[in-house]
């Protein structure tokens, strides 16, 4: 049965249980609420957490550990031989008995003992997941009939749902932060590899990025440069052109729509910017690449001025119309979020709408403001697809618009296409480069929070 069909059954079958803590808490007090220590709808959440809680917990530990426990019988039914193989040979073995038995392409000729193997590793599988369903059903069941013969009058149903649902909050932020820290983790520990083999300051400071290795040692040519700058300067004009095209256009379309804009104007031109922010990024690499860059050429060359193909001006257009969402709808909710006692201030004392734009809003405002174009320049530093499709992959140090140039996400795409090794500073670098996007990503994060915490208003 299919994981996600079984969750379904287990929250219908908590629903069910819902249903039968409410009927009997009621039944139980006469259908007099009053009687009960808490509401009847917390008896009925309290029977639906016995009946789903423990059902889904043994469900998600068991996906974790089934198929570690069905790869370890898998090697302990092959032949001593082949279990005493290498380490990357045994595990190409497996990967190919994994592949034959949920059909897929294997990378050699399929004899008996691998088919054998392949059938065994399935029926093993089939087995699992038939054990986790009915095992899954047994204790929702049990925990629902267990929970419903517990409802008395005096449970403190409400006490312990709501301490339940604290527990759970809890054990959902630490695996947030725990996630948080692996990925810090995952990326430190690499990166240290690649300064191992290559040094941090030729990395930081190094002006050509070449990252061709050579992967033997007869190969002419393959010795690679990986001097990041050409990347970080890319990445700042893009972002730098994105920032201007969305800054403007976010912050003014803000202040119409909050201060300008008659009610039913604002439903419809707040959807209509949001939208944007829904629309895939490989589209805006498409008009990009076959819109905006052709328009910019032609227009450039009318002028006499020598215009690359792929240009950091196109990509840093289109990605500031992207971006523009995040500055204008945020920047929106704040300054409607300034109490309204501050507007009939100003204008009680005489001020314009103008001015009290300008001397009480925008000021009471900013902090959110700084923020949005904070969260809109990470959206723009992290962007990959219309980089591709309209500036190239030419890491050129260059400060003009109009040639090509790359990003840093660019780059980290480019380096972990297709079969890598990753024990080579080639492969190796994607994660340095990762390593110094979270940092400017974080660094700028913080700034924001500082920012917001400095300069908020409070308002009684």
């Amino acid at each position: 049965m299919n994981s996600f069909i079984l969750i379904a059954i287990l929250l219908v079958l908590s629903s069910i249980g819902y249903s039968f803590g409410q009927r009997r808490a009621r039944s139980l007090s006469g259908n007099q609420p009053s009687a009960l220590h808490s509401r009847p709808q917390y008896y009925g959440l309290y029977v639906a957490l016995w009946c789903g809680i423990p059902s889904l917990a043994l469900m998600a530990l068991w996906l974790i550990l089934e198929p570690q426990v069905a790869e370890w019988m898998l090697i302990s039914s092959l032949p001593a031989d082949i279990q005493a193989l290498p380490a990357d040979r045994l595990s190409l073995l497996l990967n190919d008995v994994k592949n034959l038995a949920s059909g897929n392409i294997v990378s050699r000729e399929v004899d008996a003992a691998l088919q054998s193997a392949a059938d065994g590793y399935a029926s093993v599988r089939q087995i699992g997941n038939a054990a986790m369903v009915v095992v899954a059903l047994a204790i929702g069941v049990l925990g629902l009939s267990f929970a419903r013969k517990r409802i008395t009058p005096g449970l403190r149903a409400r006490n312990l749902v709501e301490r339940t649902v604290s527990i759970v909050m809890i054990v959902a932020s630490t695996i947030a932060v725990l996630t948080t820290v692996g990925i810090v983790l995952s990326l430190l520990f690499e990166a240290l590899r690649f300064f191992s083999k290559v040094p941090w300051y030729e990395f930081l400071f190094g002006l050509t990025w070449s990252p061709q290795t050579a992967l033997r040692a007869d190969q002419v040519a393959g010795s690679g440069a990986f001097g990041a700058v050409p990347l970080f300067a890319g990445t700042l004009m893009i972002t730098f052109i994105a920032m201007c095209v969305a800054v403007p256009i976010g912050l003014f379309s803000a202040i119409y729509m909050s201060e300008y804009a008659p009610p039913k104007m604002r439903a419809i031109v707040k959807p209509m910017l949001e939208v944007l922010a829904g629309v895939p990024t490989v589209v805006y690499g498409f008009f990009a690449a076959l819109t905006v860059a052709p328009f910019i050429r032609r227009t450039g060359e009318s002028m006499g001025l020598d215009v690359s193909s792929e240009s950091a001006l196109a990509a840093g257009v289109v990605m500031g119309i992207m971006i523009i969402p995040f500055v204008s709808s945020l920047s929106d909710d704040v300054m409607n979020a300034v109490p309204r006692s501050l507007r009939d201030g100003a204008y009680a004392l005489g001020a314009t709408k103008s001015e009290t734009i300008k001397q009480v809003i925008f000021p009471a405002a900013l902090p959110g403001i700084v923020g949005s174009l904070l969260l809109a320049m990470s959206r723009a530093i992290g962007e990959t697809m219309i980089v591709v499709m309209a500036a190239g992959l030419a890491a050129n140090l260059t400060a003009d618009p109009l040639e090509a140039v790359t990003t840093v996400t660019v780059q980290i795409v480019t380096l972990l296409v297709g079969d890598q090794e990753f024990d080579s500073a080639k492969t190796l670098a994607a994660f340095a480069l990762g390593l110094v996007l979270f940092a400017i990503t974080l660094t700028l994060n913080v700034i924001a929070l500082n920012v917001v915490r400095r300069y908020r208003e409070k308002y009684d």
